[in-house]
């Protein structure tokens, strides 16, 4: 398997994951900071792999999404965006929406 089918396998394995630098932990920038902010503010559940930790996946998922920044947010199997359009989305009350319907698929 490539690994564009396992990142593809597991961002459909995960109702919501997030492919950033650090853990959601242990952000390690400011942009993955806010992204997990949103998430932790919402109260769902959510996976986050680190970029950080192998520059291979780093390059594979901006190759995956065809989208060239870190970080990166996937809700049932599809991109949503990076951090600007999550904290626009997450501002708007839009993400929150998106979250609770991807629970109940």
């Amino acid at each position: 398997m490539d690994l564009v089918e396992k990142i593809d396998k597991d961002v459909k394995a995960n109702k919501i994951v997030i492919f950033m630098k650090g853990t959601k932990d242990a952000p390690q920038c400011g942009f993955s900071a806010a992204v997990v902010d949103a998430f932790n503010t919402i109260g769902v559940p959510f996976e986050t792999r680190d970029v950080l930790e192998d520059n291979e996946l780093r390059e594979g998922i901006k190759k995956y999404s065809n989208w060239p920044t870190i970080p990166q947010v996937f809700v049932n199997g599809k991109f949503v965006g990076g951090c600007d359009i999550t904290r626009e989305l997450f501002q708007t009350g839009e993400l929150e929406k998106i979250v609770k319907e991807a629970a109940h698929k």
